[in-house]
């Protein structure tokens, strides 16, 4: 993952934590219940965005990279059928 995507990833894991310790001041001060559902509804779309930065780079890093040598540097060599596998077991537990 290069510099900017990780810039990119934490900006956005700043704001969902941010969201998140919003939603729990709600709570606290026992604030409209509609109003705390559209904050949860607002950190959900926040993190499937997370989700489809992150994918897009395994995508990209992982599983392309490996074919030309560029792959990430954690991730183990694995064949193409074995890649695919991968993926879509992470995109059926991503959607679910």
């Amino acid at each position: 993952m290069n510099a900017e995507t990780r810039e990119i990833l934490d900006k956005r894991m700043r704001r969902i934590a941010g969201q998140v310790a919003g939603i729990q001041r709600m709570v606290e001060k026992d604030r409209y219940c509609v109003d705390i559902l559209n904050q949860i509804s607002a950190v959900r779309a926040a993190l499937d965005a997370l989700g489809v930065e992150l994918l897009t780079g395994h995508v990209e890093s992982c599983i392309l990279g490996q074919s030309c040598g560029q792959g990430h540097p954690k991730a183990k060599a694995m064949k193409p059928a074995e890649l695919i596998a991968e993926l879509r077991t992470v995109l059926s537990r991503f959607l679910k």
